[in-house]
């Protein structure tokens, strides 16, 4: 009776009870130096706190897990994973140990098979009673042959141990766009999907690789394809990719929260941390707010939560500071909340008044240029070392930018470029090896302050 009273109430409150992802975690999948042990066993202490239930063991740059997958784990390594997975087993969460042996497996071969079935029994004896296979980020491309494998080993897994969990996989062509050829499916994906057992989980990461959200329409074209419900690999806050021509990685850090995936009822999603596993948390605790109540989540009241409560006083600063390094975009990659997008639209309307107007109004402008100092230098002097040691280069060039738009704002206020401008802006540029931040944004204000005085220098000599 009261169960009914209380499903009552929440019926005419308009309130609907929260139904979480069924699978919600973080995948350690991210190309780069893998975690720590230590670093392991902190998310997964992070996921027991954040009511997340799940942690896949894929990191791309362990030679057991992708390029060496036959070999089996020194005994050192496999003491540390035995003590990983009674680390997840104490905070109950799902150790899901993953392979990736796309790059050079016969699907065919009984030794290739036997040599997976040896490296999953070991895990096994270890505790682990979730596993995923990988086939993302290679060139062969034979989907019944892969599907097929997958079954193999299904069977031969569930037929001997009937606590293990169904495979979890992603497959070759893992976003939409690849997936589909104009309004056809590809034969790859149509192979693997038809010849796949339909209890394996599939991943997909969306429209593209790393891309602008997923739509609940989008989610429902894939799960057509793929004949079940499939699961998103989410790379955000993912940073293994280059932003710059260069092929520079790890240097912008994605410190937003987690947004415009489906409110649809999907069977799994795990979040793609950066290296940084600090402040991965940020956006990876707004994840969980959103993994356990999609329907309700807003992200920017998460990301304002999930500051407050991991930074305390110094959240305000942090805000800050998160707010010029949320969005990650290169020619593929588009991802994230704009950075800083008050100070953006400031500073743009400012340089189009210029000119325009008898009266400018700096002081908007001038105001969040100061905070955006005084915000870094606190964050530099009173950071816990083991968020500093993550983001020393980041915020050192928010401090760089920072006095150099301070000097365009007065070049701007004089009518005359400060030739100090153009030697800090190289200074900058020098350090965008090391981090990048804000680039559309505080960064961009930089080159607009000069591009207008040199076209007014233009204007002028033409003129003359």
């Amino acid at each position: 009776m009261r169960i009914l009273i209380l499903l009552l109430l929440l019926m005419f409150s308009g309130e609907a009870a929260a139904v979480p992802i069924p699978l919600r975690g973080v995948v350690e999948g991210f190309y780069g130096t893998p975690w720590t042990f230590e670093d392991r066993a902190d998310i997964i202490d992070f996921c027991r706190q954040n009511n997340l239930n799940s942690y896949i063991y894929a990191p791309k740059d362990d030679p057991y897990h992708r390029e060496q997958w036959r070999k089996s784990y020194p005994a050192e390594k496999l003491d540390e994973m035995r003590a990983l997975v009674a680390v997840a087993k104490k905070a109950r969460v799902r150790f899901i140990f993953a392979v990736s042996p796309g790059l050079d497996i016969d699907y065919k071969s009984d030794d290739d098979f036997n040599a997976m079935i040896r490296k999953l029994d070991a895990m096994y004896q270890l505790g682990v009673r979730d596993f995923a296979i990988f086939f993302d980020d290679i060139k062969d491309k034979d989907g019944k042959a892969q599907a097929q494998f997958l079954n193999r080993i299904q069977k031969n897994l569930r037929g001997r141990y009937k606590d293990v969990a169904p495979l979890i996989t992603v497959p070759t062509e893992y976003f939409y766009l690849d997936m589909v050829k104009g309004d056809k499916i590809k034969s790859y994906t149509r192979d693997f999907a038809e010849n796949l057992d339909p209890r394996i989980v599939v991943l997909y990461t969306g429209r593209g690789v790393v891309c602008d959200g997923i739509t609940d329409k989008e989610l429902a074209e894939v799960n057509k394809i793929f004949g079940r419900e499939v699961g998103v690999w989410w790379n955000y806050p993912v940073n293994d990719y280059p932003l710059t021509p260069d092929g520079e990685r790890n240097v912008k850090l994605a410190l937003g929260a987690i947004e415009k995936l489906p409110t649809a009822k999907m069977t799994a999603i795990f979040f793609n941390p950066m290296g940084q596993v600090q402040l991965s948390k940020i956006s990876l605790a707004t994840g969980a707010i959103y993994a356990n109540n999609p329907a309700a989540y807003d992200e920017t009241q998460a990301w304002n939560k999930v500051l407050n409560e991991q930074f305390g006083a110094l959240a305000p600063a942090m805000k800050i500071f998160a707010e010029h390094s949320r969005h990650m975009e290169n020619s593929w990659a588009k991802v994230g909340a704009p950075d800083a997008i008050e100070f953006a639209a400031e500073a743009h309307n400012l340089i189009y008044d210029m000119g325009k107007k008898t009266f400018v109004d700096f002081t908007p402008l001038k105001r969040k240029i100061v905070e955006m100092e005084v915000a870094a230098e606190f964050l530099l002097k009173n950071l816990p070392q083991k968020y500093l040691a993550e983001c020393q280069p980041q915020l050192e060039q928010l401090q760089r930018i920072a006095r150099a738009d301070k000097i365009a704002l007065e070049s701007l206020e004089s009518g005359r470029l400060d030739p100090k401008l153009k030697i800090l802006r190289e200074e900058i540029t020098a350090n965008e090896k090391q981090a990048i931040i804000s680039e559309e944004s505080a960064r961009k204000f930089i080159d607009d302050v000069i591009k207008f005085f040199d076209e007014q220098d233009k204007s002028s000599r033409k003129k003359k």
